[in-house]
């Protein structure tokens, strides 16, 4: 291919012709997902199918009033999809407000062009602030080229003709004209977004409980549904069939009648209702999205609902540098004069104020003389400087920053000076003198030296011996909250690592300032080449510095393996394959495109001190949710108890429109007033365990008062009507108890809210009985009805009494070697590997505790033994006399006795 003409470019035939043969760089970022993807994601799950379908048997009834249901359908559908779609609005707007142009040399004129307007072999012009929009090589200039965005170095490289440019990168300082080399799939930056298009699964402990339960009751809920079924229609055959014919071919017969079996088919539907917790499914829907509401007047975007609670249960958080614990851009750390002798004795010095250092001076004025070409250092010094009084001095000549003298200079009338690195600006003999200071500063920053020189030659270099005059340090701008934010993490015992791609030392120094535990003990990730050399560097290690992006990645799924939920914040596109495969992902809305689309969660205003506030919210929603769905979890329970028992005892005693009575008063109404209180403990054991030991006491006793109710209406031969009615009140006394018990301590607003349930519970079954399909009682039922509540309330409270004495299962904390890994220590060295399967673990563990049991009744036995033995060995004394005793005691063999020795007489 012939080299493009660096000052025509390309011909316009010639760009047509690369557009042709598809040589055009397209846009290959990662897109947030269409609007219609979000629709389909949202509507076509699991739970709206179950819905759909017993809508559907409900409609064959023509029932309307029993359809109520679907409002609770839509609400979560609609919830989940305005959430995804005001998501994708803010970051395409971010995307939008980052997107530029680029300039391309074509048939000898520049023309500005959108990006995917690239052709491969264009000739482009890149200056100060441009990003490199696609692999090029420089074909000439120079420039230094900020790389943070795609390795996590903060050094600037220098770049020269024959340099590759990888697209994602920003210049810092220089001009320059490359020629584009890859274009479209083949860029730095696309191919690594390639790696990341993966679908993460979304590791939320309320989502896989939500869906663990959904599952189990679409299972279930097919045999139960068509065994409660087949029981009310053989019920109903029972009660009007024609003699000699059998339930089925009766039920068929009437079907093809187009007579419709209404009760069974009601009272079937009522039963499935009852098994899908939907309100559970739009409480929690509701709760995460005021949430995230709640979040975004803090600048913080969620992305994704559950990605709140996944945050809250993070228990260890892995660091970019770059962009998260420091701002991106440089600051003076401090500056150091020296007094050296003759230093400042000059004519020229005579002139510089009083109150001013010569350092200072130096420093401000050759900073502003500098300043056309600002790079990082330089405008470090004018950010230093803008504040404090220092003289401005019209400069006599000026010497630009270049990379390959390493220094910068200017002449003024008070003197000529330079800044630089030591080890260029100064000779052999005056660096030995300063050489300690210099490496003492260094340990934590860049360390520039000032020195006076006599002037300058016509090619810009120096002339005389450089004599210092004092050091400027210069370090990576640590965010003001950054430390506030890190100490938040260490008290809520969160597992701190910063994963970067600059230099080990400088990510160890900056470590140690924030305060991350264990910032002293670093790693240089070049070194560990091998997957069992990074494996174990997690257990040992919590700063990382020159990180690839694949290290990045395959160091989240170490820490994964080991069971840790692990959340990484990051803004660069190095960052993105690590962001992609955590639990939970934070990125800078700074940052590049892909590093926000991937991200769970955007700091829209770039600032990491919003963490703790995504930690409460998520904190204030799973506890409440704990709580709440306690509620939500008694109706499934309950419901799935009774179509069992209803399938040898039929009907199912709820109608559809009762479960509705149900589920607003005593589970959807206080189950959203106690999900959206404030909330700030720390989020203790399983979310499903929890609930259920609140849940279970409920659910017995409302099916123990079922079963009284239905005994009791055989024996006095009361209707169905009736039947249903004491099955309403009881399963909703029940329900009150339970509210009651949830509630403590209580305050002024659970107290409103009790008082609410149970007025709106006698409202509807006093004031509406036709809609609610209540019995007018009489005075024996009633009676009837209240001792059977008394009883079934009584059992409750004893059966959470029994519920909360329940010790939690004891879980030991991964600290150090984390959990999931076994460690090995002999000899020959540590060896680290994995203890397998969650399940496998599990039944070890129980062998284990099993086996040592087994141990202490042994040794218990022996021990009893060995004590029998010694007692009949012995010989009687008489009282008074000085017996010796024999000693029973354990020792690493099992039983150790030791016998008293004999007296010589």
């Amino acid at each position: 291919m012939a080299v493009t003409d660096i000052e025509r470019g390309l011909s316009t035939a010639e760009v047509e012709e690369r557009i042709a043969a598809g040589k055009i760089n397209r846009n290959m970022e990662l897109k947030t997902k269409s609007v219609r993807e979000l629709i389909i994601e949202n509507l076509c799950t699991l739970f709206n199918l179950i819905n759909v379908v017993l809508a559907i048997l409900v409609l064959l009834t023509g029932s309307f009033k029993n359809l109520t249901f679907l409002f609770v359908v839509f609400l979560n559908t609609a919830i989940g999809v305005i959430q995804s779609m005001r998501s994708k609005k803010m970051v395409d707007k971010l995307t939008l407000l980052t997107s530029k142009k680029a300039i391309a040399v074509r048939d000898g004129a520049e023309v500005e062009l959108d990006l995917d307007q690239i052709v491969l072999d264009d000739i482009i012009r890149l200056g100060r602030g441009d990003q490199i929009p696609a692999d090029a090589v420089v074909v000439s200039g120079e420039a230094l080229v900020n790389e943070s965005l795609l390795t996590g170095e903060s050094d600037l490289i220098k770049k020269q003709p024959g340099s590759d440019l990888m697209s994602g990168s920003f210049i810092d300082s220089g001009l320059l004209r490359a020629r584009v080399i890859h274009v479209g799939a083949d860029n730095y930056v696309a191919k690594i977004n390639n790696e990341a298009k993966y679908v993460k699964k979304v590791n939320s402990e309320i989502m896989n409980a939500l869906n663990a339960i959904v599952r189990f009751a679409s299972i279930i809920m097919i045999p139960l549904g068509l065994a409660l079924f087949a029981s009310s229609v053989s019920e109903l055959w029972d009660a009007t069939g024609a003699p000699g014919d059998s339930a089925l071919s009766w039920c068929f017969s009437e079907l093809l009648a187009g007579r419709v079996p209404s009760s069974a088919l009601l009272s079937t539907v009522g039963a499935l209702l009852g098994m899908i917790p939907q309100g559970l499914v739009l409480l929690t829907s509701s709760v995460l999205a005021i949430a995230t509401v709640r979040l975004a007047r803090r600048k913080v975007l969620a992305q994704q609902l559950y990605c709140i609670e996944t945050l809250a249960r993070v228990d260890v958080l892995c660091l970019d540098k770059t962009g998260t614990i420091t701002s991106g851009r440089m600051e003076v750390e401090g500056t150091y004069p020296l007094p050296i002798e003759g230093v400042g004795a000059g004519e020229g010095d005579a002139a510089v104020p009083v109150d001013t250092t010569v350092l200072d001076f130096a420093l401000a004025n050759v900073a502003r003389a500098t300043s056309a070409d600002a790079n990082e250092t330089c405008q470090a010094l004018l950010n230093y400087y803008a504040d404090r009084p220092v003289e401005v001095s019209e400069p006599l000549s000026v010497i630009p920053f270049s990379s390959s003298k390493k220094w910068s200079g200017a002449s003024f009338a008070q003197g000529s000076y330079v800044m630089g690195a030591a080890q260029f600006v100064l000779s052999d003999r005056v660096f030995t003198q300063v050489e300690n200071r210099v490496a003492e500063l260094a340990d934590t920053c860049r360390v520039l030296v000032v020195a006076r020189v006599d002037g300058f030659t016509p090619d810009g270099d120096m002339v005389g011996e450089a004599e210092p005059v004092g050091f400027v340090t210069i370090r990576d701008e640590i965010r003001a909250s950054a430390a506030e934010t890190i100490g938040y993490f260490n008290e809520q015992g969160v597992t701190l690592n910063v994963i970067s791609g600059d230099d080990p030392r400088t990510v160890s120094s900056i470590a140690r300032v924030v305060g991350i535990p264990g910032a002293d003990a670093y790693v240089d990730a070049t070194t560990l080449d091998t997957p069992s050399k990074l494996d174990a560097a997690v257990d040992r290690y919590h700063v990382f510095g020159r990180v690839t992006p694949q290290q990045k990645r395959e160091l989240v799924q170490a820490l994964k393996r080991r069971e840790h939920t692990v959340a990484m914040t990051g803004d660069g596109v190095n960052d993105v394959l690590a962001l992609k495969e955590a639990d939970c992902s934070v990125a800078m809305a700074a940052g590049s495109d892909a590093a926000r689309n991937v991200a769970e969660i955007v700091l829209v205003d770039n600032d990491f001190a919003s963490m703790p506030a995504v930690v409460a919210e998520g904190r204030r929603s799973i506890n409440n949710l704990q709580r709440s769905a306690a509620l939500f979890l008694t109706k499934t329970l309950f419901s799935m108890g009774l179509a069992a028992l209803c399938i040898a005892l039929p009907p199912y005693p709820f109608e559809p429109i009762q479960m509705t009575l149900i589920n607003f008063f005593c589970i959807g109404a206080p189950g959203f007033v106690l999900g959206l209180e404030p909330n700030n403990a720390r989020v203790k054991g399983s979310f499903l365990t929890n609930v259920l030991k609140r849940a279970l006491p409920a659910s017995i006793a409302v099916i123990l008062a079922a079963l009284l109710d239905i005994f009791v209406a055989r024996v006095f031969g009361f209707n169905q009507l009736t039947l249903s009615t004491m099955c309403l009140l009881t399963s909703c006394a029940s329900s009150v108890s339970l509210i009651w018990r949830i509630s403590q301590p209580l305050t002024p607003l659970r107290v409103a809210l009790f008082v609410f349930v149970v007025a709106g519970i006698l409202v509807g079954v006093i004031g509406f009985p036709e809609l609610l399909s209540i019995a007018n009682l009489s005075i024996g039922q009633m009676v009837i009805l209240a001792v059977i509540i008394v009883f079934t309330c009584s059992v409750f409270f004893k059966l959470a009494t029994m519920m909360d004495s329940l010790k939690p299962r004891r879980r030991h904390a991964a600290t150090g070697f984390g959990r999931g890994v076994r460690v090995r220590l002999g000899r020959g060295g540590g060896k680290v590997s994995s203890t397998g399967s969650t399940a496998g673990r599990i039944a070890r563990r129980v062998a284990s505790d099993m086996a040592q049991r087994r141990d202490k009744r042994t040794a218990r036995e022996a021990e009893a033994r060995a004590l029998e033995g010694v007692a009949q060995a012995q010989p009687k004394k008489k009282k008074g006399a000085g017996a010796k005793r024999s000693r029973v005691t354990k020792s690493a063999q099992g039983i150790k006795v030791s016998m008293p020795s004999k007296n010589k007489k």
